[in-house]
Order: C-alpha cells, then structure tokens, then sequence
C-alpha cells in the first residue's frame, strides 16, 4: 500500500491513474475466439470448455434434471438469503417503473414515451474460484419485471462438468432455465452470434475478466451491452469518526475480488491512515482468500488530504465504482458526489450488502466509466420508444415552422408531406 501526504490537487491525475494492461495482446487472442465461435460455433466452444475449462462436455445446456438435483442440493440456510436478497432486490427495481406521461407541446400536439422490453437478453455469470450467483438476481429480477421475452444465460462449468448449484438455484428463482457451460470471451461471441445450441441476443449484461471485457467491447458493433467494465474498485472517504476496523475490512472485501481490485482509501489524517493500515495487516491473515488480496494491496494507494470536500473531489476525480463515506458528514456531502457507481452512506454501510442483498445492482461502471456511465437498472433492460400524434388543427398549428425549417435545410419533400396534408 503506497502512502501518499497531502498531495496537491496538480498530483491527483497521476495517483488516480489506473494499473495500465496489456490490451493488445488480450485483443489479439479475443479477436481470434470471436472469429472462431462465429464460424465453428459449438464445436468452437465445446474446443474452449477442454483448453480453458479442463471439461469435456456432451451438451452445452444445462438439463432440467441438473437444475433440480442442484436445487434439492442447495444449503436451506443459503436458499433462504438468497430468497430474501431477491425480494429486496424485486423491491427495489419495481420502484423504477415509469408511468406513462402524455404532453400536449403544441395544442392539438400530443407526444410520449413508452418502455419496451429488449426481447432477447443474455447474462455473463463469471464462474471461478468465486461463482457469482449474486449476479444471477442482479440482472435476472429487474429482466423479468422488464419482462423480456428471452433470458439466457452463459456460465463456465468445472472440471466435472459442473454449474455451481447456487448459480442454478438463484437462476431458477428468476425464471431463467436457458443456462448454457461456456465461458470467457466464447460466451460473450455465442451470445451475440448464436450457434446451433445457444440463441442470439440483442443485449449483452455481465461482469468478467479482461477476455471477456474486451470481447464484449469488441462486439457493440453486433450486439448492445450493458456498459465497459474492468476490475472491481472501492473507494473509501474516511474522517476521525470513522472506525478504522470498518475501513479495513471495506477495503479488503473489495481487495480479494482479484489481483487486479482497486482500493483506495481517502482520509484527513495520517493517524487515520495507520490505523487502517494496521487493522488490515491485522485482517489479512485470516482471510482464506490472502494471497488474491495481498496482490490487490500492492497498488492500493492511502491518501491523507486537507479536508473531507478534498476527498470528495479526489473521489469525483477517480470516479470510484463503490464509494463508501465514514464520515461525520456523510449525508451533507452527497450533493457534492457527482461520479460513483453506487454510495454507500456512513460505518453502518458496507458495500458487501450493495454486493448481495440491500437491494440496488452490483453491476455497476468500473475503470472511470462512472464519468459517464450508471449502474444497471430496470432501465438497462427497456427500449424507450416515443410517440406523437396530431390532429388537423395541431398540424396547422405548427406547419409554417416545420415547412421554414425543411426548406432552410434544402429537403423540399420534407416540406412537401406538410403541404399536402394542409
């Protein structure tokens, strides 16, 4: 972890700078497993589940049978706080539905908009020494309120063959029984090309690794996706009322993510600092995934600013995925936050409850993207579609501007299919 002083504002550039990774060389390799699996399709990702995986498979679907054994093998204890997890996060994103609203803009004018589901969707659920079941409700409840017609899903199997039961059974909650054994930047080619197996989509929702990342940048000239992602990243301001044992284990939740998390601490003094330093020497230890976080740790930054509206500033110039303020003035503050994917608000907040079961999404921009980019929503998952419609008097109303504007423009049969009407 690199300690940084009171840094001037000049500095902060330099320290909220990124690891930078070899992406030509990632590119390169993603490149030529699209080109594959849009070729050779299965036989392509049946290929990768024996190289990358260590498995070969049969059948790439995920049979009716194996979602039932994996639902009687499931703990009871954890079908419970997934059950739980899922009705907050059903909760949560039913609020985001829009009524429709209808504007007369011109009298006899009448304009709105409507949401449409995207009607076929496909979900990444990275696979792993970490099955990200969470990410199953994340993006499986708010598809199915949005009400999409087709919901697939694409998973890495293990050396058996296997889907994670958790996996399985969170998908089952959400209704999703399209599950499909591939991973990495194959799945996310499958996904947008399709094969004799696995349908294609029209959106692409999921986190990943860096294959799949790029592939799924590579390919928003064939499919849409939900936004560019990168490694997981937590950013925490902290003042003399925060709790230093809270900051640390904040930090090392996101730190054994992967080698490649980003966490940064903002804090107003050096003792707060030390502190937390030391709580994490302390934590580490006894974390059974130490080895993945002391990596992270080693490009953690600790950085001792004037005041805690410095530290925001830092954090709106890092644009932190998790943003997590223990301080006194934490609800003051939040007008001042104008980039972080998700807030998460005083020491009783944690963000492993945004990870799992408050009831807001996890999928969430990484890698600056917050500058410009939200977390997913009931939104991701709807076309918005306008609508208008004129009588004869609203088309008189507003003919001269119209036929003005068309012929100003030197497009005469716009201007014409006013006048004909009139």
């Amino acid at each position: 972890m690199k300690l940084y002083k009171y840094p001037s504002s000049k500095a902060w550039p330099a320290i909220c700078q990124r690891p930078m990774q070899n992406s030509n060389a990632i590119q390169a390799t993603v490149n030529a497993i699209i080109y594959d699996v849009a070729n050779n399709g299965d036989a392509a990702l049946k290929s990768y589940a024996e190289k990358f995986d260590g498995v070969v498979l049969k059948n790439l679907q995920v049979s009716p049978k194996e979602i039932a054994a994996a639902t009687k093998n499931i703990d009871p204890q954890l079908k419970k706080a997934i059950q739980q997890a899922k009705n907050n996060i059903q909760k949560f994103h039913a609020t985001q539905k829009q009524a429709v609203v209808k504007t007369e803009t011109t009298k006899g004018i009448t304009c709105w908009r409507e949401a449409r589901a995207i009607d076929k969707v496909g979900l990444y659920i990275p696979g792993g020494s970490a099955p990200l079941f969470s990410t199953v409700l994340m993006l499986g409840v708010p598809a199915s309120i949005a009400g999409c017609q087709e919901v697939i899903l694409c998973t890495p199997p293990d050396r058996n063959g296997r889907i994670n039961d958790a996996i399985l059974y969170a998908a089952s909650v959400c209704g999703i029984s399209k599950i499909f054994k591939t991973g990495g930047a194959q799945a996310i080619a499958a996904m947008a090309y399709g094969t004799k197996t696995i349908p294609a989509v029209f959106k692409i929702f999921g986190p990943g690794n860096q294959y799949v990342t790029v592939a799924k940048q590579i390919l928003q000239t064939k499919v849409a996706i939900d936004m560019p992602a990168g490694p997981s990243e937590v950013l925490v301001i902290a003042d003399e009322t925060s709790v230093p044992e809270f900051v640390a284990a904040d930090l090392l939740a996101q730190a054994e993510h992967g080698p490649d998390s980003q966490v940064i601490l903002a804090c107003t003094t050096i003792d707060i600092a030390k502190k937390v330093q030391a709580a994490i020497t302390l934590q580490v230890a006894a974390l059974s995934r130490k080895d993945i976080a002391l990596l992270a740790l080693q490009h953690a930054r600790l950085v001792v600013l004037n005041t805690v509206s410095d530290a925001v500033a830092f954090s709106n110039l890092y644009a932190p995925e998790h943003l997590i303020l223990a301080c006194k003035t934490s609800n003051t503050i939040l007008k001042q936050i104008t980039t972080a994917g998700s807030v998460f608000i005083g020491n009783y907040s944690p963000e492993s409850v945004g990870d799992y079961a408050s009831g807001t999404n996890h999928t969430l921009p990484t890698n600056g993207y917050a500058t410009a980019y939200s977390g997913v929503s009931l939104d991701s998952f709807y076309k918005k579609i306008t609508f208008q419609q004129l009588t004869k008097d609203g088309l008189h109303n507003i003919a001269k501007t119209v036929t003005t504007m068309a012929e100003a423009e030197g497009l005469q049969a716009h201007s014409n299919a006013v006048k004909i009407r009139l």
